[in-house]
Parts: structure tokens; C-alpha cells; sequence
């Protein structure tokens, strides 16, 4: 849905500069991830591109950003290393944003209202702690790894935490310290002195620390050129010569790869994966969210679709929604969609007219903004206040933030789910089924809905019932009882009346978990 005109006036003054914050986020972010992928660097800056304007104004998501993942960055490159071009492999790019459509059409986008609350706030903490980790070193210039990195395993051959110990003890660079430094403690002292009245307050503070970062770097060279930082710690933004020559790094997508199976498997990993990564992403917007609006999940499905339809379609790398620019939009203060949409407008403009301009901006002065976005996401109240949810809450979170910081994002996810079902589970197993018995009158009452977990409770206590009884089995508590437990009820039914057992069924259950009773048996009621 597009915002009204009355939309876009009244949240204009909020989305404009957090629109500037998340796409100087974005700049460094999508060169990286198109270089470990294996791809064109400009690949990299067309899908954060088409993510913000194509999926931004299909999406119904008002604060979710997408653009290339970081999670899908070794499914790139091995497809990409797979396939005779990289034009091929934009086949592959088109194919799973059909996929997703499909996907949408299904309405598989539900899967993900049955993540555990646990499971995606334990996510955002694992990426803050990330964020923080892994923006370190280049906050000191070590730039060993690239730029939106959510793996333990490090592109230097060793982790996180090697790179970041080898970061600050053997391979410092005192202007990057210098820069990254001032930065990072100039984002914190702007969150908490911010001026409210005047221009001020609309002047979003990564902005600035952008603009301390050029100057601050142009100061060092004019003072002592050694401490100069060099092209390989600052943006490497593609620069061409002439319109001509700009329009020539989009590439269309070779379709003789429509009859290799290759594309199609490919397809289908990316389709599924990225379908994964957005469901979770945009429920954890949603969890940020001040507003706490909720995204139609379906509906997210067929904008990712979309997306990535155009942008193998233009040449760029597979799109998902991802929550660090997302998180970074949120903290800027984003109201709608209109933010996503002007965040592209920027990255386009930008690489087009201004590349020059953006290759001297510090990749230290970028990592200040990653690790105050990275803060925001795990602040130690986070951890308390699962803390004091219980255990049940606790332990699913932290297992979700430990699975992700040492293993990557998505698999990360995947133990995080496991750990939260388990536990989903073994709330379950908890007694569900009261028996009491005073003479010859018996209850076995249902405290909860019943599922199949619960068949051998159920039969347990059934079998307590004395010949000659008056029971009454009570599903008042319920809204549902899986098939099995009515199987079971039914097999009781009509055996009692050879036991000489009167049953009463109370609960409107009864009714509606069809065919409680097949047909009408002596001695049995309904309360």
C-alpha cells in the first residue's frame, strides 16, 4: 500500500534524515556482501537499490529495509562459482523471486507468527553483540573481513574473536583509532545532548560523524600524511567515467540458463532461504517497532518476490529484508515505508553523481554508526528482563544469541528454534489431565488443549475409572483436542456401557472436535 500525500508530509520530517542514516549503513554493507559473494561490486549496490524502492513500495512493512544479506552470502558464491557466467546466475536470482510469489500465494508467510518471542529477541541481541564484534576492528582499521560479516569463521582464515584480539594488539592504525574513536563517542554524547529545538534536532548524528570522518582524515593528512587512512580503509564505491559507462555495469541475466538444473536448484535455496531470512527479520521489525504495527507476512512474501525478480533482472545480487538497516532506521526514527523508499533514491544518486565524494568517507567512521546501531540492539536490559521471564523464556534466548554468534545467522536461528520448541514442548508435557474420584462419581477434567503428546496421559487416566462409575469428562477448559485424544474418547464411550459406566461430556468441544460420538450410545450425555 503507498502512503497518502497527507502520509508522506506528516512523516517526511522523520523518515528524510533517517532515510541519509540507513543508506550510509547501507553503502559500505552492500559493496561488502557483493564482494564475499563472490560478485560485481556494483551487483551489490543494485540490489540494496531495487530492495529499497521496489520491495519499500510493495512492501506492507512501514520500518523494514531490504537489500542484500549477509546470510546468503556463501549460497551466492558457491552458485555463482557453479554456473559458466554471473549473467547465468541472475537466472537463477529471477527464478526465486517466482518462487517466493508461489510462496506468497500459498500464504506459507504464517510460518512465522510460530517463532518464539524468545527466538527473535535472542536474535536482535545476537546481531547487536555481532555488530559490535565484528565493527571493532575496522573502528581500529583492521579490515581483514568484510563489511556486513555475520560469520564466526573469518575471510583471514581464522573467527570473530581472533580477528578481534589480532585487531587491537598487532595491526592498529592510529588514524582509524583516531577517527573511529572521536565518532563513537560522538554518536553516544548526540543520543543523550541532542539539542530539540532548531535545525539541530533534524540533522541525523551518523550525518555528522560522516562528515567528522572525511574532515577528521583530511585534518590528518594536512598534519601527519603517515597517519593519513589510505583507499583500502575507506568506501570503495565503483567510479565511472561517463553515463555510459554507469549504465554498463547493470547486466541482463543470460536465459539459455532456464535448462540447467544448476539454476533450479539454486533457485530453489535461495527461494527458501531468503524466504526464511525476510519472515524473521520483518517479525523482528515488527517487535522494534515503537508503533508495534504488524506486518502482513504473505503479503512481505510476494514484495521479496518481486524484488528479486527486478533485480536479477537489472543484475543485481539476491535481495531479502535484513535487520541491520532495519534496526538502523528504526533507531533513526522512521515512521513509514517512505524511509526504505528515499534510502535507494540516495544509494542511487549517490554512486551515480557523487562516487568520488563517497570513497572519502572512513570505514572507522561507519563502524562508529554500526556499533552504536549494534548497542541498541543488546543492551544489558534486554538480558534481564528475559531473565526474570524464567527460564522457559531465558534459556531460548540465550542459546539463540550464543547458536548465531558462534555459527552464523541462519543456523544460528535454526538451533534457536529447536531449543524454543523443545521447550514448547516440554511445557506441554506438563499434566494436562486431572482425575478425582468421591464414591462412585469421577472427574478427568482437561486443563489445556489437548494434543497427541497428551494421548498417554489421557489413557492413563481413563483406565482409573471403576466399573459402575458416574463420570463426567470435562473439555470446558479446551478449544481444541487433536484427533487422537478424541479417538481415544470415542473408544471409551463405547465401552463404558458394558462396564455399567454413565458418561457425561461437558465442554462445547464436544461438539465441535466431530466425531466426538459416531452415533447415539446409551448412557452417554451431553452437559
Amino acid at each position: 500500500m503507498v502512503p497518502t500525500s497527507r502520509s508522506f508530509l506528516s512523516n517526511a520530517r522523520a523518515d528524510v534524515p533517517a532515510s541519509i542514516v540507513v543508506a550510509l549503513v547501507a553503502l559500505p554493507l552492500c559493496l561488502g556482501i557483493a564482494l564475499a559473494s563472490g560478485a560485481p561490486l556494483f551487483s551489490g549496490l543494485i540490489a540494496g537499490i531495487v530492495g529499497g524502492l521496489v520491495v519499500g513500495f510493495v512492501s506492507k512493512s512501514p520500518l523494514s529495509v531490504s537489500g542484500p544479506a549477509a546470510g546468503l552470502t556463501v549460497i551466492v558464491l558457491e552458485a555463482i562459482e557453479r554456473m559458466p557466467s554471473y549473467q547465468i546466475f541472475l537466472v537463477a536470482v529471477m527464478l526465486a523471486g517466482v518462487l517466493q510469489l508461489g510462496f506468497s500465494f500459498t500464504r506459507a508467510g504464517i510460518l512465522a507468527e510460530f517463532v518464539p518471542s524468545s527466538v527473535i529477541t535472542g536474535m536482535l541481541a545476537a546481531i547487536g553483540l555481532i555488530l559490535i564484534l565484528k565493527q571493532v576492528p575496522h573502528l581500529v582499521g583492521y579490515d581483514g573481513d568484510f563489511e556486513g560479516s555475520f560469520e564466526f569463521a573469518t575471510a583471514s582464515g581464522g573467527n570473530t574473536f581472533t580477528d578481534l584480539w589480532t585487531s587491537v594488539t598487532s595491526d592498529v592504525t592510529p588514524g582509524a583509532i583516531i577517527i573511529g574513536v572521536v565518532c563513537l563517542v560522538f554518536l553516544f554524547a548526540w543520543d543523550a545532548y541532542r539539542p530539540q529545538k532548531g535545525l539541530w534536532r533534524l540533522i541525523p548524528g551518523p550525518l555528522l560523524v560522516v562528515v567528522i570522518g572525511v574532515l577528521g582524515n583530511m585534518l590528518l593528512g594536512a598534519t601527519n600524511p603517515g597517519w593519513q587512512l589510505g583507499a583500502k580503509h575507506l568506501v570503495q564505491v565503483p567510479v565511472t567515467g561517463s553515463p555510459a559507462e554507469f549504465i554498463g555495469l547493470f547486466r541482463l541475466p543470460d536465459f539459455s540458463g532456464l535448462t540447467m538444473g544448476v539454476v533450479w536448484t539454486s533457485a530453489v535455496t535461495l527461494a527458501i532461504v531468503a524466504s526464511l531470512e525476510s519472515l524473521l527479520s520483518v517479525k523482528a521489525v515488527d517487535e522494534i517497532d515503537p508503533r508495534r504495527r504488524t506486518t502482513d507476512k504473505n503479503w512481505e512474501l510476494m514484495a521479496q518476490g518481486g524484488g528479486n525478480i527486478v533485480s536479477g533482472l537489472m543484475g543485481g545480487l539476491p535481495v531479502t529484508s535484513v535487520i541491520v538497516r532495519s534496526s538502523a532506521n528504526v533507531g533513526a526514527g522512521a515512521e513509514s515505508k517512505l524511509s526504505a523508499m528515499l534510502h535507494a533514491v540516495w544509494l542511487l544518486l549517490s554512486v551515480a553523481l557523487i562516487p568520488v565524494v563517497l570513497n572519502l568517507i572512513p570505514l572507522s567512521a561507519l563502524a562508529a554508526v554500526l556499533i552504536a546501531t549494534g548497542y541498541k540492539l543488546t543492551k544489558p536490559k534486554l538480558f534481564t528482563e528475559r531473565f526474570k521471564q524464567g527460564w522457559t523464556q531465558f534459556v531460548p534466548f540465550v542459546a539463540t544469541v550464543l547458536a548465531i554468534l558462534f555459527t552464523d545467522l541462519l543456523i544460528g536461528i535454526l538451533i534457536g528454534l529447536a531449543v524454543g520448541f523443545v521447550f514448547v514442548v516440554a511445557r506441554n508435557f506438563r499434566t494436562a489431565i486431572t482425575f478425582a474420584c468421591e464414591g462412585e462419581d469421577c472427574l478427568i477434567r482437561a486443563r489445556r488443549n489437548l494434543y497427541f503428546i497428551h494421548k498417554y496421559e489421557l489413557q492413563q487416566q481413563l483406565a482409573r475409572v471403576p466399573d459402575g462409575a458416574n463420570l463426567l469428562i470435562d473439555l470446558s477448559s479446551t478449544s481444541y483436542v487433536d484427533l487422537d485424544n478424541v479417538d481415544i474418547i470415542n473408544a471409551f464411550i463405547k465401552g463404558a456401557s458394558y462396564r455399567g459406566i454413565d458418561v457425561i461430556v461437558r465442554g462445547d468441544i464436544a461438539e465441535r472436535s466431530a466425531p466426538l460420538i459416531n452415533a447415539p450410545i446409551a448412557g452417554v450425555r451431553f452437559a
